[in-house]
C-alpha cells in the first residue's frame, strides 16, 4: 500500500490547508470555545442533543486534542502539542468530577483515553494517565461484554454500537492492546461481539425490540422492531471493529465466520435505488403467523418505512461500504470489496441534492462522506474516488465563512445553522478532513469512526 497521499491539486491545496489553520486557531481560544458551546443550545433545533461536556469527544475538549493532535503531526514545530496537552488538562479536570462516567467512545472514558492516545506520539507520552484510565476502563469492558453474553431477547444499539458501545471502545482498546490488561478486555469485547452474531429463533441475536426503541417516532416506524444498518448506530459498526480485530492478529474463536455473517447479512438486505447500492437505515422486523403461532421475522429490506438512507458516515451507503471493505481486507474477500466500491460509485452518481448530507461537518455531512471517500482513493487507487474526494472539498469549501464564529457551522436543517464547537458534529473534524485531503499526513484519527 503506498504512503498516505493528499488528492488535491497544488492551486486547492493551500486553500484546503489555510481553512483547516484557521479552524485550529480559534480554537486555540479558550474563551470562544466557550462562548461558542454556550451559545450553540440557544441556536439549536435540537436542544436536548446539544449539551458541551468538557471531557468528550463529540462535544467537548477531548475532541478538540484529537485535532491539536493531527495539526501537531503536520506542522510539528508549531506547539500543537502544547495546545492538544492543555485541552486534555480541562478534559480530564472534567472528568474527575463525574461520580460514574460514561464508557462510550464519544461521550465517555474510552473517547478521553483516545484522545490521550492520539497525543501520546505511540504511547510515549501521558503513559501514567493512560494506564489510569486503562484501569478504569478495561474491568468495566469486560462487565459489558460478560452481560452481552448472556442476551438473547434483543440488545439496546447502545451495548454494541460505535457512539456509545463495545464496538467504539472497541477502537480505544485496539490502540493499545499490547499492554496485557487492555488485550484481556479487547478479547473479552471481541468474543461477545461474535456471539452476538449468532441467530435465535429466526432473529439475529443483535436486533432491537421496540422497547428498546429510542423514542416514539421509531416506535411507529417499527412497531416490531429493527435491525440497525448504519455505522453510527447498527450492525456495520461491529463488522468494522471485528473485521480490524482480525487483521491486528485476535484469534478469538469464530471470528472469522462472525465477519462474513454480518458481511453477507448486508449484502442480502440492500435498497438499492435508482442510482445503483444503498441500504435502508433499518430493516423492519414483521409479526408473521407460524406453526406455533405469530413470530417475529426480519422483513424485506425494501418494505423499509423510511426508503434508502441518505450518504453519510452516520447512516447510509458510505458507512456500511467501509465496513464492507474491511471485511474483505481482513477475509480477502474480492466480493465484499467489489460490492464496497460499488456502493460508493453509486453513491456518486446521485447528484448532490440526492445525497440528503448538506452540512459541511462530520457525522452526517460531507466530512464525513469525503473521509470515507480518502480512505477509498488511498485503498483502491482508482482516479475516479481522487476526482470525487476533490469536489467533496470544494463543496466543503462554499461553506467557509471567515467572519462567521468557527469559519464552518453545522447546517442542522434548511437555513439552520448552529455555532458548534464539538467534533462529532461541529467545526474540529472539518479541519481534520480538509487537512486528510491537503497532506501526506496518514490520517490515524479516523480510528475514532472506526474507517482504519
Amino acid at each position: 500500500m503506498p504512503s498516505w497521499s493528499p488528492v488535491l491539486a497544488a492551486e486547492d491545496t493551500a486553500d484546503a490547508i489555510e481553512a483547516a489553520r484557521d479552524v485550529g486557531q480559534r480554537l486555540r481560544d479558550f474563551q470562544l470555545v466557550e462562548h461558542a458551546a454556550a451559545l450553540a443550545p440557544e441556536q439549536t433545533a435540537f436542544p436536548l442533543s446539544t449539551h458541551w461536556m468538557p471531557f468528550t469527544i463529540a462535544q467537548g475538549y477531548a475532541g478538540l486534542a484529537i485535532l491539536s493532535a493531527y495539526l501537531d503531526s503536520c506542522f510539528p514545530e508549531e506547539g500543537w502539542d502544547i495546545l492538544g496537552r492543555s485541552q486534555l488538562e480541562l478534559a480530564v479536570r472534567d472528568a474527575e468530577t463525574i461520580q460514574t462516567p460514561h464508557l462510550g467512545l464519544f461521550s465517555g472514558l474510552s473517547g478521553l483515553a483516545l484522545a490521550a492516545w492520539t497525543l501520546s506520539r505511540q504511547g510515549t507520552r501521558y503513559r501514567r494517565l493512560l494506564s489510569k484510565l486503562d484501569d478504569s476502563i478495561c474491568p468495566a469492558v469486560e462487565v459489558l461484554a460478560h452481560d452481552l453474553l448472556g442476551q438473547r431477547q434483543g440488545i439496546t444499539v447502545g451495548e454494541f454500537d460505535v457512539i456509545s458501545g463495545l464496538s467504539g471502545i472497541g477502537a480505544y482498546l485496539l490502540c493499545r492492546r499490547d499492554e496485557p490488561a487492555v488485550a484481556r478486555a479487547w478479547a473479552a469485547a471481541v468474543e461477545a461481539l461474535v456471539e452476538m452474531t449468532h441467530e435465535d429463533e429466526g432473529l439475529p441475536r443483535w436486533h432491537t425490540p421496540v422497547r428498546y426503541q429510542w423514542d416514539e417516532t421509531m416506535k411507529e416506524l417499527y412497531p416490531h422492531g429493527n435491525l440497525n444498518c448504519g455505522l453510527a448506530h447498527g450492525i456495520p459498526g461491529p463488522l468494522a471493529f471485528l473485521s480490524l480485530s482480525l487483521r491486528a492478529g485476535s484469534d478469538v474463536a469464530g471470528l472469522s465466520p462472525a465477519i462474513a455473517r454480518i458481511a453477507a447479512w448486508l449484502s442480502q438486505n440492500r435498497y438499492d435505488d435508482a442510482w445503483g447500492v444503498n441500504w435502508s437505515t433499518a430493516v423492519p422486523i414483521e409479526e408473521v403467523d407460524g406453526p406455533a403461532g405469530p413470530a417475529l421475522r426480519p422483513a424485506q429490506a425494501t418494505t423499509a418505512p423510511d426508503g434508502p438512507s441518505r450518504c453519510a458516515w452516520c447512516y447510509g451507503s458510505p458507512g456500511i461500504a467501509r465496513s464492507l471493505w474491511l471485511a474483505g481486507d481482513a477475509l480477502d474477500s474480492s466480493e465484499y470489496r467489489g460490492l464496497a466500491v460499488s456502493a460508493m460509485e453509486a453513491v456518486f452518481r446521485r447528484p448532490t441534492a440526492e445525497r440528503r448530507i448538506d452540512s459541511a461537518t462530520f457525522c452526517h455531512g460531507i466530512a464525513g462522506l469525503l473521509q470515507i471517500a480518502l480512505r477509498f482513493a488511498h485503498d483502491t487507487q482508482q482516479p475516479s474516488f481522487v476526482e470525487q474526494s476533490r469536489m467533496l472539498v470544494r463543496q466543503i469549501m462554499d461553506q467557509y465563512r471567515p467572519e462567521s464564529l468557527l469559519g464552518f457551522r453545522n447546517l442542522e436543517t434548511a437555513n439552520h445553522e448552529i455555532d458548534q464547537p464539538g467534533l462529532l458534529d461541529g467545526t474540529p473534524a472539518v479541519a481534520l478532513v480538509l487537512l486528510a485531503s491537503s497532506t501526506p499526513v496518514e490520517p490515524a484519527w479516523d480510528r475514532l469512526f472506526l474507517l482504519s
